[in-house]
């Protein structure tokens, strides 16, 4: 066992003002399964790749072993390459022997080695990138959020098979994930970082406990300046109001002895004294408690404008089938369920069985106000069966693409016709900084940009919200916090995610496909 020591570190990107690590200081054992945890934009994908070299900053990274990082870089030339080429770019060092290994251990068929990259699916990719990266030896592992666009099983797999590594830092906002596979939690806390030994859940209620202990001692700590202020405004009075009583004073017209003078000015003296020692121990309480709440989450409560449908039933989906043009055979056959007022219908399944294809088929049978989004719905989808959208029904809809975000807040706004001020009043609750809100929206993290098309569906007044893998790349607190606005509001949802946390708060109805 050894230790990896990171000092000191900052690191600001060229051009902006704004530090994303600023004087970063931790160390952790190499044989740690450690979760790295924090909000979107705190920089940890970055730490990953000033720990992999890829830039310079300021500060000390000591490890005595190499690192090596997942997702690997495919390019879009890459597609055709089989992952058995594509591994000697990635891992020059690796022979074929050893991550056929890991594939046995993950349950990947060798196969898979052999055909063009861009045939496999989002799961074969992360499982075949993950045999490669555990193929080394004498190497610290970071591990990027690798669940992402996985469905429940192929997540499954990812979570029994780092369940047995060790010797990594994993990056994710799984808390299932995160409970599953880490010994120890590395935290990005709002202005620390503080390394725990356990899991999410552990470390989590530890922070409960923190963050409840730090406020009943800041409202002690806030009576007592009260207190302080007080006394020293009493005080201030008191020496004011003895000090006036020397002035104008006529030793010949009133009958006080000569004396009298420099008793009161010794007495306003000595009050004025205990003004200042009182406003010096209120400083102290002051500086002593500045960092009391440094690092408590103030989650603010989001809000959802859901409008009143005259009809109960929405949405009847009866004997469907769904299928592109091009295809040779349909996504799904003979499905069958209904959205009703204040259901929230989860639609589950592996990837590729259609069920983004179905919300798309809804949306484009709907009145969405959002024209932009319809526009990039797709129009080769052929619908056999019933399909059924009530007539008036308002949906708003948050894609999982992110791909097509560019340009300024303002320009987002202007195009979907969103109040510009109650936007970033929602951005600011999902802890968006007010520096964020001058960059061009391609510049944003992904879970940052997911946020953008979030906000925008909550602050658009519908009888419906359909939303196709919210989650992705957003952080723990974010999601905590709309299952909290989901839980309150209780819209009507018809839903595609695969955290299973989420999914067994939110759901009342889950549709297999």
């Amino acid at each position: 066992m050894a230790q990896i020591r990171v000092n000191d570190l900052s690191f600001t990107y060229e051009g902006s003002s704004d530090p994303v690590l600023s004087h970063v200081t931790f160390q952790i054992d190499t044989n740690w399964k450690l979760g790295l945890i924090g909000r979107n934009g705190k920089g940890k994908t970055t730490l990953l790749q000033l720990m992999m070299g890829t830039y310079d900053y300021q500060g000390s990274i000591y490890s005595p072993v190499a690192f090596d990082y997942f997702p690997y870089s495919v390019s879009d030339n890459d597609g055709s390459r089989t992952a058995s080429e594509l591994m000697e770019q990635w891992k020059p060092s690796v022979q074929l022997w050893q991550v056929l290994i890991q594939l046995d251990q993950i349950h990947m068929d060798a196969e898979c080695l052999f055909r063009p990259f861009s045939t496999l699916s989002f799961g074969e990719r992360t499982k075949v990138m993950l045999a490669v990266l555990f193929a080394g030896e004498n190497e610290f592992l970071l591990i990027d959020e690798p669940t992402n666009h996985l469905d429940e099983k192929a997540r499954q797999v990812v979570k029994d098979y780092l369940s047995s590594k060790k010797g990594f830092i994993l990056v994710s906002h799984d808390r299932d994930l995160l409970d599953a596979v880490c010994d120890h939690i590395l935290a990005f806390n709002k202005s620390t970082i503080e390394v725990q030994s356990g899991n999410f859940t552990s470390w989590w209620a530890n922070k409960e406990r923190s963050d409840t202990f730090a406020q009943s001692e800041n409202e002690k700590h806030l009576k007592e300046i009260s207190k302080l202020k007080t006394a020293a405004d009493r005080s201030s009075q008191w020496a004011a109001k003895n000090e006036s009583t020397k002035i104008g004073f006529d030793p010949i017209k009133e009958q006080r002895g000569m004396g009298t003078r420099p008793y009161i000015g010794s007495k306003t003296k000595k009050m004025q004294s205990r003004v200042k020692a009182v406003e010096k121990r209120i400083n102290r309480e002051i500086e002593g408690k500045k960092d009391l709440l440094q690092d408590i989450e103030r989650v603010d409560d989001l809000k959802i404008p859901q409008l009143s449908f005259y009809k109960d039933l929405m949405i009847n989906v009866y004997d469907l089938s769904l299928r592109y043009q091009d295809a040779e055979k349909p996504l799904f056959e003979g499905l069958r369920f209904q959205v009703t007022k204040g259901r929230r219908v989860l639609l589950k399944g592996p990837n590729g069985c259609g069920k983004s294809s179905i919300l798309k088929a809804i949306l484009q049978k709907s009145d969405l106000p959002d024209k932009s989004e319809r526009a990039r719905l797709p129009g080769n989808l052929i619908v056999e069966g019933t399909l059924q959208v009530t007539s008036g029904l308002i949906i708003s809809y948050a894609s999982q693409d992110t791909s097509f975000l560019k340009g300024t807040v303002q320009d987002f706004c202007l195009e979907r016709q969103l109040d510009l001020s109650l936007f970033l009043s929602v951005l600011r609750i999902l802890d968006f900084s007010r520096e964020q809100f001058v960059k061009d929206l391609s510049d944003l993290s992904e879970g940052q940009k997911k946020k953008i098309l979030l906000a925008a569906s909550l602050i658009t007044p519908a009888h419906l919200y359909v939303w196709d893998e919210p989650l992705n790349y957003i952080d723990v607190f974010s999601r905590m916090q709309i299952e909290k606005l989901i839980l309150t509001y209780q819209p009507t949802m018809l839903l595609v995610e695969h955290d299973v946390r989420f999914a067994q708060t939110v759901a009342t109805q889950i549709v297999e496909l």
